[in-house]
């Protein structure tokens, strides 16, 4: 590792470690000497000092973190209790529909009626806390039910699936047509 800037090694290391990293790893990864490179350290911490800086290192025994001073306390966590958005891609909105209007639903039922693998829009959805596993059906293999959450039903400004609307016959009619038309296409390309 010749030509190397090691405080901004240091730097990159201790940013993507997140945790505190022992003084002797650093230096093995810099081929530097322990003590080298704890003044290298030293000179890095009395940079972070300056007013301008939100972060500093800070020396737990043997080992060192990059960590966010203190007074900047307040900012991070206003930041991070700020609401996330999430985007409701197609997909996740087309498995979130299906779930909505069929509850309690299996993931093969998802994936029947949508004719691909849904594992991936499943997962984001738990994860946005859209749906949630309502426990599991009586049938072999015991497959997850799901079904839409508290938070699905504030996301969409109702009080219950009941009050989602209700698609017409001809609609529907016109959405079978319209999914076996596209179907056949998939099958003639």
């Amino acid at each position: 590792m010749k030509e190397m800037n090691y405080e901004a090694a240091i730097e990159a290391i201790l940013f993507t470690m997140g945790d505190s990293v022992p003084v002797d790893k650093i230096a093995g990864v810099l081929q530097i000497s322990p003590a080298d490179t704890r003044k290298i350290i030293r000179n890095m911490m009395d940079g972070y000092q300056e007013k301008t800086r939100g972060i500093k290192l800070i020396m737990l025994e043997d080992s060192v973190q990059l960590c966010t001073k203190p007074e900047l306390y307040e900012a991070v966590i206003a930041i991070a209790t700020q609401p996330k958005k999430h985007v409701l891609t197609e997909v996740l909105l087309e498995t979130l529909s299906i779930v909505a209007y069929k509850q309690p639903v299996t993931r093969l039922e998802i994936e029947k009626i949508r004719g691909v693998k849904s594992d991936h829009a499943i997962n984001k959805l738990l994860e946005y806390d859209l749906i949630m596993e309502l426990g599991r059906l009586d049938a072999p293999g015991r497959p997850l039910l799901f079904g839409t959450t508290e938070e699905f039903l504030r996301c969409f400004g109702v009080q219950s699936v009941d009050e989602l609307p209700m698609l017409s016959p001809d609609k529907l009619e016109e959405f079978k047509t319209e999914a076996q038309e596209e179907m056949q296409l998939n099958v003639q390309v």
